[in-house]
C-alpha cells in the first residue's frame, strides 16, 4: 500500500532515496528504448521531477523504483514515437514499443543485463579511456563530477567536461547500446573492469560525505563483477578483480564501529570478516591462475595475505611488498608506490619506508591525497617524531572530503599534539 500523507517531508525523502538506489537501472532502462545515454539520463532527471511532484499528495508507491523507471520509459517510448511514426520504428529496430519492451534477440554468448550493456556501451573505444571510466562512474553509480574527480585524482571541471563531451561523443557515434561480442567485447574489457573496480572503490571507502561506507556501490561493483565472471570465463583479470572485490567485501562489517566511525585494520575484529567471502575471493584466485598476473589479481593476492593472516601482527608484510614491487612495474603509479612504502614500513622498518613516501612528495597527482600526509604521519608518529606526525595529521585532516576519515585524522593530530603524544604503532588505512 501507498504511504499518503507527508506531513513530515516524507515523499522528497523517499523520492531522493529511490532515486539513488534505483539511478543506474533507471539509465539503464530508458536507454535501451532511446539509444543515447545522454537523453536517458534527461529523462530520468524528469521522473525525478515528476515523483516530487506527485508523491507527496498521491503518496509514495510500494515499489518507487519501479514507478521511476516506468515513469521514465513512458516518456522515452513518446519521444521515440514523437520523432518517427510507430510504424517506422517498428519496422526499423524490429521491437514493440509498449510500455514494457519485450527482450531483445539474444546472441549465443550474450548476456541479459541492461547495467551491463550501460557499462559496455559507455566504453566505447569511440571514447578515450578517462571519458570511458568517468562516464560510466556517472551512469552506473550516480557519482558527482566531485566525487569522480577524487576516485581520478583530477580537478572537477576537467571530469565534468569529459562526462559533457562523452555523451555528445557516443550520440554522434549513434554506439549501439549493446554487450559487444567476440574481440570487440574483449577490447572493451580493461575499461569496464576499471569502472568496476573504481564504483567499489568509492563505496569501500567514500571521497566525501558523512559515511565511510556506501554499502549500495559494493554490492552492485561486487554483483556485476560475479557477471562478468559467467559471462567471460577464460579471462583471468575478470576473475582477479572477482577476487580482489570479494576480498575486500569480507572486511566491511568490521571496517567501521558502533556509530559509523573508521576501524583501522590493525585494530578491526577479524571474527567479523566475513568467511564465505574470503573463501570465494580465494576460489576466484585459484581461477585467475597461476600468472603472470595482472594488476587486479596482484592486488587480490595482496588481499589474500591479509585474508590469510590471523592478527594484523602476523601479517607477511615481505610478501605484500613483494606484490606491491610487481604491481608498480606493471601498472606505475604513485599511488601503489605509496601502499608498497606502507607494506616496507613492516617489513624493513618505518625509518627506509619514510625515504620512499618522502620521494613521492613532488607527485602533482598525490598534491591533493589525504593519505600521503595521513601516512608520513603515521611512520613518523612510530618513529616517535610525534610533534612532526602531528603537522602530517593536521595537513591530511584538511584534505579529506569524507566526514569519517577528516575526524579519524583529526584524532590522530590531536593525540600527536605536542606535550601529549606517545609514540604509535598502528597503521595508517582503515583496512
Amino acid at each position: 500500500m501507498a504511504v499518503t500523507g507527508d506531513p513530515g517531508g516524507r515523499a522528497a525523502e523517499a523520492v531522493e532515496a529511490a532515486f539513488r538506489i534505483e539511478y543506474a537501472r533507471i539509465i539503464a532502462a530508458v536507454a535501451r528504448v532511446v539509444r543515447d545515454v545522454g537523453i536517458a539520463e534527461e529523462l530520468a532527471q524528469d521522473a525525478l521531477l515528476a515523483a516530487l511532484e506527485q508523491w507527496p499528495g498521491s503518496g509514495v508507491p510500494d515499489r518507487p523504483g519501479a514507478w521511476l523507471t516506468a515513469v521514465a520509459r513512458n516518456r522515452a517510448v513518446d519521444l521515440v514515437r514523437r520523432r518517427e511514426t510507430y510504424a517506422r520504428k517498428l519496422a526499423e529496430v524490429g521491437r514493440d514499443l509498449a510500455d514494457v519492451p519485450p527482450p531483445e534477440p539474444a546472441e549465443p554468448d550474450a548476456i541479459d543485463d541492461d547495467l551491463l550493456r550501460l557499462i559496455f556501451t559507455a566504453c566505447h573505444p569511440v571514447l578515450s579511456a578517462d571519458a570511458r571510466i568517468a562516464l560510466t562512474l556517472r551512469l552506473l553509480g550516480g557519482l558527482t563530477t566531485g566525487e569522480i574527480a577524487r576516485a581520478f585524482l583530477t580537478a572537477e571541471p576537467t571530469v565534468a567536461q569529459r562526462i559533457v563531451r562523452a555523451k555528445r561523443a557516443l550520440a554522434s557515434a549513434d554506439v549501439p547500446f549493446e554487450v559487444p561480442a567476440g574481440q570487440e567485447r574483449i577490447a572493451r574489457l580493461g575499461s569496464v573492469l576499471e569502472v568496476v573496480y573504481l564504483v567499489f572503490n568509492e563505496g569501500y571507502a567514500a571521497t566525501a560525505g558523512d559515511d565511510l561506507l556506501r554499502p549500495a556501490l559494493c554490492e552492485e561493483a561486487l554483483r556485476l563483477a560475479r557477471v562478468l565472471q559467467g559471462l567471460m570465463p577464460g579471462e583471468p583479470e575478470v576473475h582477479g578483480l572477482a577476487a580482489l572485490l570479494e576480498f575486500q567485501a569480507s572486511r566491511i562489517p568490521a571496517r567501521t564501529g558502533p556509530s559509523g566511525e573508521p576501524v583501522l585494520l590493525a585494530d578491526q575484529d577479524r571474527s567479523r570478516w566475513s568467511r564465505l567471502l574470503m573463501h570465494r575471493g580465494a576460489a576466484a584466485l585459484e581461477r585467475a591462475g597461476p600468472g603472470p598476473h595482472g594488476r587486479y589479481a596482484l592486488q587480490a593476492a595482496v588481499a589474500a595475505c591479509h585474508a590469510r593472516a590471523a592478527g594484523y601482527e602476523e601479517t607477511d608484510w615481505a610478501t605484500i611488498a613483494l606484490l606491491y614491487g610487481f604491481l608498480a612495474r606493471l601498472d606505475p603509479s604513485p599511488v601503489v608506490e605509496l601502499n608498497r612504502a606502507v607494506a616496507v614500513s613492516y617489513a624493513e622498518g618505518p625509518q627506509t619506508a619514510l625515504h620512499l613516501v618522502d620521494a613521492l612528495s613532488g607527485e602533482p597527482a598525490l598534491g591533493g591525497y589525504h593519505l600521503l600526509p595521513s601516512v608520513r604521519g603515521d611512520l613518523l608518529e612510530r618513529m616517535g617524531r610525534t610533534d612532526e606526525a602531528h603537522g602530517e595529521f593536521a595537513r591530511a585532516a584538511r584534505l579529506a572530503r569524507n566526514a569519517r576519515e577528516r575526524a579519524l585524522l583529526h584524532s590522530r593530530a590531536a593525540r600527536t599534539a605536542p606535550g601529549t603524544a606517545e609514540p604509535g604503532t598502528r597503521g595508517p588505512g582503515a583496512g
